[in-house]
């Protein structure tokens, strides 16, 4: 429950913390309005931490690194056109503008940029009310003349003017509403969640990268499904991710199977648990959770209902990595979480081969080979996929997978597991067999390969035995 008295304690701490009184006090030298503005009010409201701070003023932009610059180690003016300027302060890194009534032409995000003269017009272009609220310094006054207090208090997300204006201008607060919800553990207005509903084809406006910076702070959530949810609900989420609502596959009276979209959103909350466990100071693993999310986009595609009621999914794992490879390269992400996401997904069936047998040493080595960097978001998201309600069979699931990891130590100890490579080299094939580079010399080192996988370490002597032998059967 959110303790008022707390919160305006907190803010006058803000306002007294040593970087927001040398600049408070700068800009009432020099004549000029100044108040800490969005994020950092709402937060420390809240009572969570504070981050970048930011400003608002009356001054312009000139006027700002005029100010500024007496006080500040280092100043960058890359906002200029927008009325930002930038600096660090106190050893901390600040972003102050002039006050904004920007206006919109509904065809693009890109706003007709117009200072502003009063905080107040400042704030009622803002996103959301709990965003929409200033901490006036020096002083401090906290400025809130959208109901953002109110707003925090009911837990509650809305846009200081009507919503279909609020988005229309700009739609990618539409998507904002989804990570805020998450972020903030809020329900969304009813009137908000309409107009995302009536609006969001708007969003084909915004570019890729735009919509997968917002996707990815979503992910970065402790809870990112209840913002899915929102999306998938006001099928916002069908204009850049149409993927996950498929999921939802009709079942019939005579073919049962899992409710996908649910295992999927179960499988993401899961890794994202397993990731806090395993990795509890890192940064959240947005590769691993997309790949939690995505894991059975395959599914529908090869869904085949069999006679008796059966139904299968034959090669959703290869399908889906090759879905996910293509949408996310459309919401142009990067090579990198492109090929570890795509690759999770194709192995993420792989383990459930072990728990039906042991495997041998060779396979355990080839489990580790063909994960390669990903093994261990591969223990993650394989242990998030177990979602079944029967509680023998999830124990014996985990059972085999401690198994397969203690073995993984076990050769990790024994040999370089994790890089795998054969007992000789091609320099070293070229010389034993007495051949130039070629074709020969790949066939013999994936020979070679695949004895490493088979028994584990030989040495030279024996590989080299052993790879005479297998050219005089060759010729």
């Amino acid at each position: 429950m959110l303790n008022m008295a707390e919160g305006m304690a907190r803010l006058a701490a803000l306002a007294e913390s040593r970087v927001v009184s040398t600049v408070a006090r700068a800009f009432a030298d020099a004549g000029h309005e100044l108040a800490i503005v969005g994020g950092p009010v709402r937060d420390a409201i809240l009572g969570r931490p504070t981050h970048d701070l930011d400003f608002t003023t009356d001054a312009r932009p000139d006027d700002i690194l005029r100010i500024v610059t007496p006080i500040s180690t280092a100043q960058w003016d890359i906002g200029r056109a927008f009325g930002t300027i930038g600096a660090r302060i106190a050893g901390e890194q600040v972003e102050i503008t002039t006050y904004r009534a920007d206006s919109y032409d509904g065809v693009t995000r890109k706003p007709t940029v117009a200072f502003g003269d009063t905080l107040a017009d400042d704030l009622v272009r803002r996103d959301f009310t709990v965003n929409a609220m200033a901490l006036r310094v020096p002083g401090p006054t906290l400025v809130d003349p959208n109901g953002g207090v109110e707003d925090l208090l009911r837990g509650l997300l809305r846009t200081p003017t009507d919503p279909r204006i609020s988005f229309g201008d700009d739609p990618l607060r539409m998507l904002r509403a989804a990570r805020f919800s998450s972020q903030l553990g809020f329900e969304v207005d009813p009137a908000t969640v309409k107009a995302i509903e009536q609006l969001r084809e708007t969003l084909r406006i915004v570019s890729p990268e735009r919509i997968q910076g917002e996707l990815v702070r979503l992910l970065q959530t402790d809870d990112p499904v209840r913002g899915l949810r929102l999306l998938v609900e006001t099928e916002l989420i069908e204009e850049f991710l149409p993927e996950i609502p498929a999921l939802r596959l009709e079942v019939d009276e005579h073919h049962h199977h899992k409710d996908v979209y649910e295992h999927s959103l179960t499988v993401l909350r899961q890794a994202i648990e397993l990731e806090g466990v395993r990795h509890p100071d890192a940064a959240p693993d947005v590769a691993l959770r997309l790949a939690a999310l995505l894991h059975d986009i395959g599914k529908p595609a090869t869904r085949k209902l069999e006679p008796g009621g059966g139904v299968t999914f034959h090669h959703h794992d290869v399908k889906g990595s090759r879905m996910a490879r293509k949408r996310l390269k459309d919401l142009r992400f990067d090579a990198a979480t492109i090929e570890s996401v795509s690759r999770l997904i194709e192995l993420h069936l792989r383990f459930f081969g072990y728990a039906e047998g042991a495997w041998t040493d060779a396979a355990v080595r080839r489990y580790v080979r063909d994960a390669g960097p990903e093994l261990d978001r591969l223990h993650i998201l394989t242990r998030a996929d177990v979602t079944t309600r029967n509680k023998r069979k999830a124990a014996r699931l985990a059972s085999a997978y401690d198994d397969i990891e203690s073995r993984i130590d076990t050769l990790r100890e024994q040999e370089e597991i994790d890089a795998i490579r054969p007992d000789l080299d091609g320099n070293d094939i070229q010389r034993i067999l007495g051949i130039t580079p070629g074709r020969e010399v790949g066939e013999a080192y994936r020979f070679l390969m695949e004895l490493r996988l088979d028994e584990g370490v030989l040495g030279p002597d024996a590989a080299e035995q052993r790879l005479r032998a297998w050219w005089a059967a060759r010729s």
